[in-house]
């Protein structure tokens, strides 16, 4: 029988006891009080109680639809016997199926005579109903399900039944929608709130985490923040490497304090299945084998429930683990566990920089302590063993290095090379009111040209191409301290007035930059060349000389401190054989005497690096030259004369004498005029077969 028919032959009788204006203004009264509903079941129930009175049915539901999970949800009403629960079909056998897809309403006069939805008749047959209409529901943008009305009796629903109802399911579908809407939109607050709160806490751990550097500080921010956040009980971090010595760090907080710090502590399980599978474990203290934790102190004072575990790991390596428990029953959801790995990765970055931290303060503290051991090594060796001499020529010399210490006067230490002028130079700053200060020493033959200027000066970022940031220049460096500049005469023609006006004026500018800098430093320059004939050749400016010159130090050549020459080899020998782990108990006569009678062109540096050689080679108990070598070295060096050491020193020594007339001591004896003692002398003359002739 078709729809039709069955509208047809469907009574009035309903429209006989109601009157049609009864029956709107009931529906107008319920459309009215469907708009304040903003929860879906009090809506349904409200609903179903309403449509009783006003609608000729036993059986009243509402179905709700989820499109894209298929999910169908019943809230039905049996007038005769209150709330039931009808057996759930799937979507494909139900017959609200039809109505959603063609959004139409489906009456079904008789249920014994219908055909289609074989599973949705037996349904309304085992409720006693015969005959029934659906309508579906929906908003201006939706479809959100449907309204069921079924009756007792065949044929129960008239063609203005069906009109009646029909308005009834808009306005029920309106209302439904509006309560789910505002349903959803309180879920979306709720969710809302929830991520706000949570990214303030992040923001809270972020701010935290940067304010501590020291590896404890930070376990600690971090232990507490995660409790905040994760509203726990107690929170544990494990990191399998910390410090130089690479020792393991357990520290394990509970709210208010530290339980166990630095030690290793119940949870050690936890941590060894995360650090081994690198991924988060989250569930019930019973799930792990804990060996022994229940039998803990701790345990018993701490029954944990609940763990999650999640490893801290940098884009390296994995630095560690962080655990956190539970005393409740509460699960950690997949919330939890996304916001721990975001965490983790904030923390993991607070630990890394952490441990970086704490390793440069250990190398800072390190260094420092080896530049306050430096400094006393120099200062012992500089003062103790480095300036070494008692002849009269080099006494004069420390007598003016005393002299000049005590005032900020500008020294120029001249010299040949290799006869310690920057041990010279050092022996002043120490001996001044400056030796607190920094001792900085710049040669400037060492230097390359083009480079020279900012080595002084300093530059300013950008003031030449590859000056990619601020330099700080040797005069500003050694402020209220000294400046060492060796090789004076190297500096170039068109650099010397700019270190004329820093001498005068005491301010300079950075290369590139245009602010005035005031120096203290006090100058000392050295050099090896004659600055005199410099100016002769115009390659050096003269009022620079005589800026330099205010205090000039000639420092003898070996050869004219000959006296020095055994003192000198002793300390070196020793000093070498010592760092060679040798033990050199004597020096033989011949090889002192070799030694004495050399003439040292290389100065003190040369004599350094023979000595360092013989101990290397040296076997036995006694120190010995390879006299061969000074020969060999001798003649190279007397380029215009083939004699030997031996015979280049009695040539000598005989024109003194001769000089003399061969008298030894005395004010005008050859001893004095050699800078020899008359015993020395009469040695020399012995040893090199110097005898008075007849007509001498």
């Amino acid at each position: 029988m078709n729809q039709d028919c069955a509208l047809a032959l469907g009574g009035c009788s309903h429209d006989c006891e109601l009157s049609l204006a009864t029956r709107y203004a009931a529906l107008l009264r319920l459309s009215q009080a469907l708009s304040v509903f903003r929860n879906g079941d009090d809506l349904c129930n409200f609903v179903v109680t309403e449509l009783e009175s006003i609608v000729n049915c036993e059986i009243i539901g509402i179905l709700s639809y989820d499109k894209p999970t298929k999910k169908l949800t019943w809230l039905m009403f049996d007038t005769r016997k209150g709330r039931v629960y009808p057996k759930l079909l799937s979507w494909e056998e139900s017959a609200s199926r039809w109505v959603c897809e063609h959004q139409r309403p489906l009456v079904i006069p008789d249920v014994e005579q219908e055909t289609r939805f074989p599973k949705t008749m037996d349904c309304a047959r085992e409720q006693a109903i015969r005959s029934f209409c659906m309508f579906p529901l929906k908003t201006a943008t939706r479809h959100i399900g449907t309204i069921y009305f079924g009756s007792a009796a065949q044929y129960a629903h008239s063609e203005e039944e069906v009109r009646f109802l029909s308005l009834v399911a808009g306005a029920v579908g309106m209302a439904v929608g509006n309560a789910r809407y505002f349903e959803g939109t309180q879920v979306l607050e709720a969710q809302l709130r929830r991520e706000k709160s949570r990214l303030k806490l992040l923001l809270d751990l972020t701010n935290c985490l940067v304010s501590n550097l020291r590896i404890g500080d930070v376990l600690r921010a971090i232990a507490e923040s995660l409790l905040q956040i994760f509203q726990c009980d107690v929170a544990g971090l494990m990191l399998p490497e910390v410090g130089c010595e690479k020792r393991p760090m357990s520290s394990f907080f509970e709210r208010g304090g530290i339980v166990v710090s630095e030690t290793s502590f119940p949870w050690d399980k936890v941590f060894s299945c995360v650090l081994e599978t690198g991924e988060a474990w989250s569930g019930d203290t019973k799930d792990i084998p804990l060996l022994g934790m229940h039998n803990s102190p701790y345990w018993a004072a701490l029954p944990i429930k609940k763990v999650c575990g999640f490893p801290l790991a940098s884009p390296n390596r994995v630095l560690g683990a962080v655990a956190l428990g539970r005393l409740s029953e509460n699960a950690f959801t997949a919330d939890d566990l996304a916001l721990l790995s975001e965490v983790a990765k904030q923390v993991a970055i607070a630990i890394e920089n952490a441990l970086a931290y704490g390793r440069i303060a250990d190398a800072k503290e390190k260094l420092a302590q080896e530049k306050l051991y430096l400094q006393d090594e120099i200062h012992s060796e500089l003062i103790g063993k480095e300036i070494i001499g008692e002849s009269a020529t080099f006494r004069s010399v420390l007598q003016k290095v005393e002299t000049v210490a005590s005032t900020d006067s500008t020294v120029l230490i001249c010299g040949e090379t290799g006869t310690g002028k920057e041990l010279i130079a050092r022996a002043i700053h120490d001996l001044s009111s400056r030796r607190a200060h920094p001792f900085v020493k710049l040669n400037c033959a060492a230097i390359p040209l083009g480079l020279l200027e900012s080595e002084l000066f300093g530059h300013e970022k950008g003031a030449f191409t590859g000056a990619i940031a601020q330099r700080v220049g040797r005069f500003e460096l050694a402020n209220n301290g000294t400046l060492f500049l060796d090789e004076i005469g190297e500096v170039p023609l068109e650099l010397q007035p700019k270190l004329l006006h820093v001498l005068q004026e005491q301010v300079f500018e950075r290369l590139g930059g245009s602010r005035t800098i005031k120096t203290n430093a006090r100058l000392i320059a050295a050099t090896n060349r004659d600055l005199a004939a410099m100016i002769d050749r115009k390659e050096f400016r003269s009022d620079l000389f005589y800026r330099l010159n205010v205090f000039p130090i000639q420092v003898p050549p070996l050869r004219e401190r000959v006296e020095d020459i055994p003192l000198l080899v002793r300390s070196f020998v020793q000093q070498f054989a010592r760092r060679a782990n040798k033990k050199l108990e004597t020096i033989s006569r011949d090889t002192m005497d070799a030694l004495c009678r050399y003439d040292w062109p290389g100065n003190i540096r040369e004599l350094q690096n023979v000595l360092e050689r013989a101990v290397i080679l040296s076997t036995g108990p006694v120190f010995e030259v390879p006299l061969s070598e000074l020969r060999t070295a001798a003649g190279r060096s007397a380029s215009s004369a083939p004699d030997t050491l031996a015979e280049a020193e009695r040539k000598h020594i005989v024109a003194i004498l001769d000089e003399s007339g061969w008298v030894l001591g005395g004010k005008n004896g050859a001893a004095l005029r050699l800078g020899l003692k008359r015993p020395t002398l009469q040695l020399r003359m012995k040893k090199l077969g110097i005898v008075r002739l007849n007509g001498r």
